[in-house]
């Protein structure tokens, strides 16, 4: 088995442009997260994030249209590469073999 080289937080951020498909930008990424975790991020940990991502290949972005709303400014949108749903793919199937393996917790 390939050994996979991505954080916890890298791996959340990487689902979370999975499950936005193109409304996947900077901000976007961060309140589905912080929505999703239920704490405060800050944008420079999900910029940060993207940015080695990208350049490890799992993440590949481009420029959206220019907006009024935006004062003319463009979203950097971020698309998963095949490369990152085979990376999850692999994370889910190690993550459910070892759940499955665990004896029952008790007590909690």
């Amino acid at each position: 088995m390939k050994k996979t080289k991505l954080g916890e937080f890298e791996e959340l951020v990487l689902l979370v442009v999975v499950v936005l498909q193109d409304d996947a930008y900077g901000v976007r990424i961060k309140k589905e997260l912080e929505h999703r975790l239920g704490e405060t991020l800050s944008v420079g940990s999900i910029q940060s994030a993207l940015k080695r991502m990208e350049q490890k290949g799992f993440l590949t972005s481009e420029f959206g249209e220019a907006t009024q709303k935006r004062g003319g400014k463009r979203k950097r949108i971020y698309t998963a590469s095949r490369q990152a749903h085979r990376v999850l793919t692999e994370i889910r199937e190690i993550r459910a073999g070892l759940w499955s393996s665990m004896p029952e917790l008790s007590g909690l």
